[in-house]
């Protein structure tokens, strides 16, 4: 097939979870024999490349505004898409469900489907015009596309219930390769294994600054490490670095991707997790399929991934995390539990080969085999 993937700041990756889908789908379809295109945001990349991981990249120009880069960029790598009459597009975020319907706006017979992610009306930092937009493009979802794709069941069911909209059900993989390269450790200055780790985009559902304080009453020296940084959040991200300033075991690295990024989530004694918003988040099941044991804001979709193989806090209440720190000392080989289930857990369930082989068959005009979303795949 003709394959295009629009709708994400692109690759090679350099965001967040649409950006690891675009890229760890796109190289998987291509080594399977499609061609595929994958849509960039001019100077939201690592670096401007005409090709990546055998997937063409093309470079489409937006504009730099909070309510407007997603949906301008989604509309004209729609315009150009439909120039190009893909076999079939992946459109990725509800807010560019508008756009699904350009790939076809020359009379080509695309085939598109449309990721819509989580509830991302839901975000506290959209204002009640960015609730709106989200709100109608919620509607406007479960019109457009061919399909309808929800990476977690929980918002699977909340389409079904709300609009009555079935939707195919794909999540994201966690087997990413491990590093062989550490020196990114070395350059904060961690140890493998001695550090905790939280990765996600400063932004206030995310939670960065309940985990600094939630951390804040920890004893001991191990460092936090917070990988993340975010546009349009300026004044939020100045908070987080006002509360880790208090305390001197908190490192902020900024973002880190690729093997610097795999380097410090492989070898973290555990990971936190704090998201409020969305469905399942790549950085979480990485951390399971890297074997951490995993400390887990308590939400539907954050207990859809992790399941059983978690421990559970409240980030409204970061005095819960600080807890399960204490529960972590004094309970002898309850990390090792953790890691090891959290690594059964994401080798059964969280398989990129699985979510290649679901989208696969939907850009074809199929389902994703049966056995997709069991337990030890197909």
């Amino acid at each position: 097939m003709k394959v295009a993937i629009l709708g994400t700041r692109g690759v090679p990756a350099a965001y967040g979870g649409f950006e690891t889908l675009a890229e760890e789908l796109s190289a998987r379809l291509a080594s399977r024999g499609h061609a595929v295109t994958v849509y960039a945001r001019e100077g939201r990349v690592r670096e401007r490349v005409p090709a990546w991981r055998g997937v063409e990249v093309v470079t489409v120009p937006t504009v730099a505004h909070k309510y407007l880069e997603t949906v301008v960029h989604g509309a004209l790598s729609g315009f150009h898409a439909a120039a190009r009459a893909y076999d079939a597009v992946l459109v990725c975020n509800g807010a560019n469900a508008l756009a699904c319907r350009l790939p076809r706006l020359l009379g080509s017979g695309t085939r598109v489907l449309l990721n819509v992610d989580g509830l991302e009306r839901n975000r506290r930092k959209w204002n009640a015009l960015g609730r709106l937009v989200y709100s109608a493009s919620e509607r406007l979802s479960c019109v457009l596309p061919d399909v309808v794709v929800t990476d977690a069941r929980a918002i699977q069911r909340y389409y079904a219930e709300r609009y009555g909209k079935e939707s195919a059900f794909v999540a994201y993989g966690s087997d990413l390769p491990r590093p062989g390269d550490l020196s990114a450790l070395a350059a904060l200055g961690v140890a493998p294994g001695g550090y905790v780790l939280y990765v996600s985009r400063f932004e206030p559902e995310n939670n960065p600054d309940a985990v600094v304080r939630g951390y804040r009453d920890v004893p001991g020296s191990r460092p936090l490490v917070l990988l993340g940084t975010a546009p349009y959040a300026g004044a939020f991200i100045q908070g987080v670095r006002a509360e880790a300033a208090r305390d001197p075991r908190v490192l902020l690295p900024g973002a880190l991707y690729g093997e610097a990024y795999r380097a410090l989530l492989a070898n973290a004694a555990a990971y936190v997790h704090a998201t409020e918003v969305g469905g399942t988040h790549p950085a979480l099941i990485e951390a399971m399929g890297f074997g951490r044991p995993v400390l887990v804001n308590d939400t539907p979709e954050n207990r859809e991934a992790a399941g059983e193989a978690a421990l559970y806090w409240d980030a409204a209440v970061p005095a819960t995390l600080t807890r399960l720190f204490g529960r972590l000392d004094a309970e002898p080989g309850l990390a090792e539990r953790l890691g090891e289930a959290a690594r059964r857990r994401a080798a059964s369930l969280y398989r990129w080969d699985a979510v290649t082989d679901a989208y696969e068959a939907l850009l074809a005009g199929g389902r994703p085999p049966a056995c997709y979303d069991r337990p030890g795949g197909c």
